[in-house]
């Protein structure tokens, strides 16, 4: 199987050892208290599951802005985006402490981690603004990812963590959920050696659908794991239960039995487009995938990233052999009238844009809010319905 990004073995910092875990979990009701910020408990979460691999907490300032402008630590290790515990003030406690840190999403706030503070710094106005740009390509603040960003505070709480829980995804996923340790296993259990990993947090239409099919096709891939987005989105993004019930339902009836694994992972997206999409790919080497599909504006929002930026990126700005994965890059799909099957656009030179079924978002939500399901060749009809109980239960 393919090796996590930067160690022979994953290194998940989740408490597993039962007796560890519940003297820590004691230790932490007598310990300072830190209440996250949204963002945080998502990369805290993140951190216990595996997915950050080989991190081992949260980043100093120093570390974090050397991400930011060179996609690696300090000590040289690539990561490419700053993986920050900000808060607004840190009170009742000191270098060197303990601290228990609370879920902000969670009701009563319970302990999500325990962190060993290694240094509590602020961050100024000009690190800030660099961090943002060099992430997010902007400074806008009506970008989602930035305001999100900016919003938390200018304290930097950096040192290892424990975590303790996985907030509220798996008590509220327990069927989606699952960290890069049990994707790993179930990779295992399937036997595939090849596994190309799409990632979502959008319901999939037939595009998306055919798309997975292409790229296993194309990598000679023995399964295909769908793995959607389970935290904070921005508003107007349909809600994480809502597109599970309907990747399942086109999973069932149009993937071949035992091809497909649908799963999960709690985080809150960035939408930082190209930074966001390499961060992706390193997510999805630490769950055991050896290709990482990336289409046209992966992880994007308005027009802040060119259609491909997150293709180029790979190329361009991530240093050679940071990662294993293999990248498998994707064009727009879509239903091609003259050939009757989707295609990738650019496989296509002869057709004219009336050649294929072409539907914006918006055209797409107003016929499903209306109880009218899109073409078939747009939409498998059972995800239609599922989409269109959803729409009309907002009128």
């Amino acid at each position: 199987m393919i090796k996590p990004h930067g160690s022979d073995e994953l290194n998940p910092l989740f408490v597993y050892d039962t007796e560890k875990h519940e003297a820590l979990s004691k230790e932490a009701e007598t310990l300072p208290s830190l209440l996250l910020s949204s963002s945080a408990a998502g990369n805290a979460v993140m951190l216990g599951a595996g997915y950050y691999n080989p991190l081992t907490g949260f980043m100093n300032i120093a570390d974090a802005i050397s991400c930011a402008e060179k996609m690696v630590t300090t000590d040289g290790v690539f990561f490419p985006v700053p993986v920050l515990n900000l808060t607004e003030k840190a009170e009742g406690f000191a270098v060197g402490d303990r601290i228990a840190l609370r879920d902000p999403n969670v009701d009563d706030n319970p302990v999500l981690a325990v962190q060993t503070v290694t240094a509590i710094e602020n961050v100024s106005d000009e690190q800030m603004a660099l961090m943002t740009n060099k992430v997010y390509r902007t400074n806008d603040p009506e970008h989602p990812g930035v305001a999100a960003f900016n919003a938390q505070g200018q304290v930097a709480v950096s040192g290892p963590i424990e975590v303790l829980n996985f907030s509220y995804f798996q008590s509220e996923f327990p069927d989606t959920f699952r960290t890069a340790v049990e994707i790993r296993n179930e990779i295992q259990e399937h036997g595939w050696k090849k596994i190309v990993a799409f990632q979502t947090r959008n319901p999939m239409h037939r595009a998306h659908e055919e798309l997975c099919k292409m790229a296993m096709e194309g990598v000679g891939a023995d399964g295909c794991i769908i793995h959607m987005l389970l935290g904070k989105l921005k508003p107007g993004d349909i809600p994480a239960p809502v597109r599970d019930a309907s990747i399942r339902k086109m999973a069932e009836l149009y993937f071949p039995p035992n091809s497909v694994m649908i799963t999960g992972y709690g985080f809150d997206m960035l939408y930082a487009g190209p930074r966001e999409a390499v961060l992706h790919a390193l997510f999805r080497q630490n769950m055991g995938a050896t290709h990482f599909i990336i289409g046209r504006d992966h992880a994007g929002v308005g027009d802040y990233y060119g259609a491909f930026d997150a293709q180029t990126i790979f190329d361009e700005e991530v240093p050679a052999g940071s990662l294993d994965i293999e990248i498998f890059n994707a064009d727009h799909t879509a239903y091609s009238k003259k050939l009757n099957k989707v295609v990738m656009m650019r496989d296509v030179t002869d057709h004219t844009k009336d050649d294929f079924i072409l539907l914006s978002g918006t055209a797409v939500r107003e016929m499903l809010g209306d109880g009218k399901a899109p073409p078939p060749e747009f939409s498998r009809p059972e995800v239609a319905q599922i989409l269109m109980d959803y729409y009309q239960s907002l009128n």
